[in-house]
């Protein structure tokens, strides 16, 4: 998983990948702690095509989380083609991530 902490590299992760998925989180969450290896593993295993990426928005990326307006954490967000596709807000499970992916994913060149 990639960590982000500039608006500008987050932009670049989006435009440059076809799919994104981006975990808003912070290191003193232990729900965004507790999803993010499991985050990983489903892209790993399941959406090999998938970028991953990392947002501390309770360290240095503070003013990306401010500026994309998010509030609470955790937050994940998923981007297809450079647009935001979805997003999921502080109570989710992976089966609902998962299954978000699964028809967009296929269609992915």
């Amino acid at each position: 998983m990639k960590t982000i902490c500039t608006e500008e590299a987050l932009a670049e992760l989006l435009s440059s990948n076809a799919a994104v998925l981006v975990l808003f989180g912070g290191a003193h969450c232990g729900v965004c702690q507790a999803i993010k290896p499991q985050l990983e593993a489903l892209a790993e295993r399941e959406f090999p095509k998938l970028v991953t990426a990392y947002i501390d928005c309770q360290g240095a990326a503070g003013s990306v989380c401010a500026a994309r307006a998010i509030f609470s954490l955790p937050v994940v967000q998923l981007w297809f083609e450079g647009q935001r596709f979805t997003e999921f807000v502080r109570a989710f499970s992976i089966g609902e991530i998962r299954t978000a992916l699964e028809r967009p994913y296929q269609l992915l060149r």
